[in-house]
């Protein structure tokens, strides 16, 4: 049984390491990267993926050197600026994900304006992780919940719920370019059961045609989600977890 691939998580790495074997910057390698961007979300819509989520700038990234930190922040800026209408022509819905108070005024409203002019399409969501690390996601959403809950417990649900962006669930498909095999402080509560693909090929190398291969290869793949037959998701693997559970604890007379 094909699994579908709904949403898939990109960290898109090496673009320092592919200007630095051309002798080139490493922000020369960014810039390059940065136009792969469009493509691939293009073909991800083709594809029929509902969520796209792109590892842009993380909480460690504030680590490199002020010019190509720089870079970084005017590419995001460029790429919002090319790329508004034809985000709103395909019913693409927007959103940042991270910390973005360091970046520029202009740039904050150019995202602010964005979001809310694609807040309720209804397309491809597709989200940008700038300023962000996994780990802070998890504790701003485990404060979000005691604020508004003193004094109750946390539960699985709960805690999904005051996640950044909740309704893009779990992700099916993790990619990383660039040949290294970490996930980096990136969605980790969203990565729990997501097929994990590491790739050689450095990001301004990575093409539409390497993508949709890694789709259609993980889309074959059996996904049991801790069960020993394939099943559709985690929540179906949940539920039956649970139903198993019962009987075996009504067998065993515990109950």
């Amino acid at each position: 049984m094909e699994q579908q691939i709904k949403h898939i998580a990109i960290i898109m790495d090496g673009n320092g390491r592919w200007a630095t074997m051309r002798g080139r910057p490493r922000v020369w390698g960014h810039i390059r990267g940065s136009s792969k961007v469009a493509s691939i979300v293009e073909e991800a819509d083709r594809l029929g993926v509902k969520a796209l989520t792109l590892y842009a700038f993380s909480s460690e990234n504030w680590s490199r050197p002020f010019s190509e930190v720089r870079v970084l922040f005017a590419l995001l800026k460029k790429f919002i600026r090319h790329e508004r209408n034809r985000i709103i022509k395909n019913k693409i819905r927007f959103k940042i994900i991270g910390d973005i108070s360091e970046l520029p005024q202009g740039t904050q409203d150019l995202i602010t304006d964005l979001e809310e002019t694609t807040a309720h399409h209804e397309g491809l969501k597709l989200t940008f992780a700038f300023g962000y690390g996994g780990r802070a996601e998890l504790i701003h959403a485990v404060n979000q919940f005691i604020t508004h809950n003193p004094g109750q417990k946390i539960n699985e649900k709960d805690l999904n719920n005051c996640l950044y962006c909740p309704d893009l669930g779990d992700v099916d498909l993790l990619i990383r370019t660039g040949g290294d095999c970490r996930i980096s402080n990136f969605l980790l509560w969203q990565l729990a059961y997501a097929e994990l693909y590491f790739t050689e090929t450095k990001w301004p190398d990575f093409s539409t045609t390497e993508f949709a291969r890694i789709v259609d290869f993980v889309t074959r793949r059996e996904r049991r989600f801790g069960t020993i037959g394939e099943v559709s998701d985690l929540n179906e693997a949940q539920k039956l977890a649970e139903k198993n559970r019962v009987s075996i604890n009504q067998q065993l007379g515990t109950h």
